[in-house]
């Protein structure tokens, strides 16, 4: 059976208190909480072993570069990369985005060529997309989700045509919790050409993803969300289109050999890797998929489904209160509103009592249109929130509008 108060254990910052109250940490789909594995993994590696990596000779660069490359590895067997070079460490999937939108966009696309984004998109996997359309002269198509967060998966044959040189598209919706059906958005990319490139940063945390049998071109999420260090993220691209794409960043570690006259690159992964990595993130990073590896990903799943249940069931007896995203297999994430109460105020009144959500725009301000608001609260689930977790947010909502309305 899935113990969440041993899993709690792992976690200081749960045993604190927030405005004398015992925190309630409902915002992981903004950034996980660090479990003790990472914590002490950066914590040793600034006290005993940092080192530039990939530089030097002396011992303790040798062993930073050693744990380097073996999270690197490590990485890549979690997401199911064919090889290690596969992966790309980066600041974070905004970074990992923005450089499959430049690298690969510059020099694949073209005046009258199209972009289709789905209309759930966190801004991220929109406006880096945007920015290439503008700068080559291509255009952006959206496709767009129904009421219940499902994205129209039907109108794909009146999107995708011969010119489409980009499908993006979530693996997960940080706002909606949709899980879409990958598989036929990927093969129409691939049926007419284009490569498709998947934001996992919610996929990878809730369901985890083999790249390999998803058959994607480029995946990309931030550390951050999986329980590791902020400031490290990951792109994994097949090996010939990294090949193919020029570097989007040009310093040290990223070259071959440079002289006045011409500059030639290093291979994969370290082209895309200029300057010094985040190698303390990095190492981080793979502690966390080391302790993810350590629990039943089965039993997490199962766990997650319980909170998700038990919150859309008891939220949903609210009377005014409306959730957004129902489709069935939905991650562990609820938007809501409450008619006549501001999610700002509702937030706030939360976070008095404890109970840390999101409120706002959650970067997908496309979603809020669609829906014809301004906002929501979202609470957001993790492998260490508790049912009675939920029953405090649902107590907290009931007495912010009995105070608000």
């Amino acid at each position: 059976m899935f113990d969440v108060e041993k899993i709690r254990e792992e976690f200081p910052i749960l045993k604190r208190t927030v405005y004398g109250r015992p925190l309630v940490y409902l915002d992981s789909g903004a950034t996980a909480q660090k479990p003790l594995a990472v914590i002490e993994a950066v914590d040793r590696l600034h006290r005993e072993g940092n080192a530039n990596i990939h530089r030097g000779v002396h011992l303790l660069s040798e062993e930073a570069t050693e744990q380097y490359e073996a999270a690197r590895q490590r990485i890549a067997d979690y997401i199911g990369a064919a090889a290690r070079e596969e992966v790309v460490f980066t600041a974070g999937a905004t970074a990992s985005l923005n450089t499959v939108a430049y690298a690969w966009g510059d020099a694949f696309i073209g005046a009258g060529d199209n972009i289709v984004v789905s209309e759930m998109e966190h801004h991220s996997n929109l406006v880096p997309w945007q920015l290439v359309a503008q700068r080559r002269g291509a255009g952006i198509r959206m496709l767009p989700f129904d009421d219940s967060g499902a994205l129209r998966t039907d109108l794909l044959p009146t999107l995708i045509d011969e010119r489409t040189r980009v499908v993006a598209v979530t693996q997960a919706s940080n706002t909606l919790g949709t899980r879409p059906d990958l598989r036929p958005i990927i093969e129409a990319a691939h049926a007419v050409g284009a490569i498709a490139v998947i934001d996992g940063c919610q996929g990878v945390v809730h369901g985890g993803v083999d790249v390999q049998t998803l058959d994607c071109d480029f995946y990309a999420f931030s550390g951050h969300k999986l329980y590791g260090p902020t400031g490290i993220g990951v792109l994994y691209g097949k090996r010939e289109l990294l090949d193919r794409m020029p570097p989007f960043m040009g310093g040290g570690d990223m070259v071959d050999r440079v002289t006045f006259a011409r500059t030639t690159y290093a291979p994969v992964p370290l082209k895309f890797e200029a300057g010094t990595a985040n190698f303390v993130g990095a190492i981080g990073l793979g502690e966390a998929v080391r302790f993810l590896q350590g629990l039943d990903a089965a039993e997490v799943e199962a766990h997650e489904r319980r909170l998700l249940e038990r919150a859309t069931e008891r939220l949903s007896a609210i009377g005014g209160l409306r959730i957004y995203g129902t489709t069935d297999d939905k991650c562990a994430i609820v938007s809501f509103n409450v008619e006549g109460v501001h999610p700002y105020d509702l937030g706030m009144i939360l976070d008095k009592l404890g109970i840390a959500v999101r409120t706002g725009q959650h970067c997908a301000e496309p979603v809020m249109d669609h829906y014809g608001t301004k906002g929501m609260c979202r609470a957001s689930f993790a492998l260490y929130n508790t049912e009675s977790e939920v029953d405090a947010l649902v107590a907290g909502v009931e007495r912010a509008v009995r105070m608000l309305k």
